[in-house]
């Protein structure tokens, strides 16, 4: 099926700085630099059967990592990340902590010119963690949230973290962004400055908290709730996830039915672990493939075997790494500055508990994603078909 591209229709811009200014506060003086960077003009149109197939996938997955424990958290945000060409729909990776869901929201609700300041998907995603913390803590009121990665304020995406603020204390809830050294357990509970924190939302990319013990021992020790945390990682995200589910004989052997099968094998390139025994093969196909660390994020350490040197491939080869099929990005036309450029795209669906809350498009130029690229940033996903 010959995909549609991106429709060169641009946005409402002054909608988008309307939405912007109503938001207000820390949120708007922080965004207000960046935002050319954030947000592309283009629209994204994907057919309702491309949609479907990602649905699937989703579903599919959910089925191999199995249900939760009744009182675990279930993670808020997971990012399943799709490559769209004429070759079908490709699951890329999967990611527990992924960025953007409320600033794509906010995108959203400008273009609707909604004009309320709580939003249809802003209701959605409080219930989400207020589920998250009645999972573990069942009727008790939740008050206090730490929003909480390191060096907040000189995270690209700090904007955000201002905008999930305002938005838990809209609903009641006492929000702190902090850094995770400002955290400290003291008796039986975690605290901020004094303030005992009720739940965690988890931006760090150490995913396994080996470099900060103090918040691995308080979720181990149930003194705060911690969404989205090491168990999350392991079940969803750890890249050697990916071989098994690219691996119909390890499906079948898991009990996974006929159909999860099909959805998987459909839409996850094969994708297999890395061993040095191994390099010479894995230098004759290397253009075949494409070389990810098992423990990377945002495109970090991860090269296209086409394009990789010798002195790295030895590296990766020392590593532990994963390399998955070859599925390229889809490619988009553009209008910048009145003129269509090419630019690369991945779609990101936003899940909750196995169901799509939304999907956002992503545009740049070059090797990976990047928020560098004129005309780039985050894109409307509109459904057509």
């Amino acid at each position: 099926m010959q995909l549609e591209q991106v429709n060169p229709v641009e946005i409402d811009r002054q909608a988008l700085k309307d939405r912007i200014d109503l938001e207000g506060g820390a949120f708007a003086d922080a965004i207000a630099t960046i935002q050319g960077q954030l947000y592309s003009n283009a629209t994204l149109s994907l057919h309702a059967t491309q949609i479907d197939k990602m649905r699937a996938v989703i579903a599919a997955v959910e089925e191999v990592v199995g249900k939760p424990e009744s009182n675990e958290a279930l993670g808020v945000f997971y990012g399943y990340d799709f490559h769209l060409n004429e070759q079908g729909v490709h699951l890329i990776e999967i990611n527990t902590n992924a960025g953007g869901a409320f600033l794509n929201a906010l995108l959203i609700a400008s273009q609707r010119n909604d004009s309320a300041s709580e939003t249809d998907l802003e209701r959605v995603f409080i219930e989400m963690f207020r589920n998250e913390w009645r999972r573990a803590r069942g009727d008790t009121p939740l008050k206090t949230i730490a929003i909480v990665d390191d060096k907040p304020e000189s995270q690209f995406l700090y904007p955000e973290f201002l905008l999930a603020k305002q938005m838990f204390e809209r609903a009641g809830i006492a929000a702190y962004i902090v850094d995770p050294a400002s955290l400290h357990i003291l008796e039986d509970d975690l605290y901020c400055d004094g303030q005992r924190i009720d739940l965690i939302y988890n931006r760090l990319t150490d995913f396994d908290l080996h470099e900060h013990p103090h918040i691995r021992t308080a979720w181990e020790m149930n003194q705060v709730v911690l969404t989205p945390n090491p168990t999350h990682y392991q079940r969803y995200a750890d890249k050697r996830k990916l071989a098994l589910l690219s691996d119909a004989d390890l499906l079948r052997t898991e009990g996974i039915s006929q159909s999860g099968i099909d959805a998987l094998l459909r839409c996850v390139p094969q994708t297999r672990v890395v061993f040095a025994e191994e390099s010479e093969q894995w230098w004759a196909e290397r253009k075949q493939w494409f070389f990810k660390p098992v423990s990377g994020y945002g495109s970090k350490g991860a090269y296209r075997g086409d394009k990789v040197t010798k002195r790295v491939f030895e590296e990766i080869m020392q590593s532990d790494y994963v390399a998955q099929r070859m599925a390229v990005p889809g490619e988009c036309a553009v209008l910048v500055g009145g003129e269509a450029q090419s630019l690369k795209y991945d779609v990101r669906c936003y899940v909750y508990a196995g169901q799509t809350q939304l999907v956002a498009a992503r545009l740049y130029q070059g090797q990976t994603t990047n928020f560098r690229t004129p005309g780039g940033g985050f894109a409307l996903v509109r459904q057509i078909g």
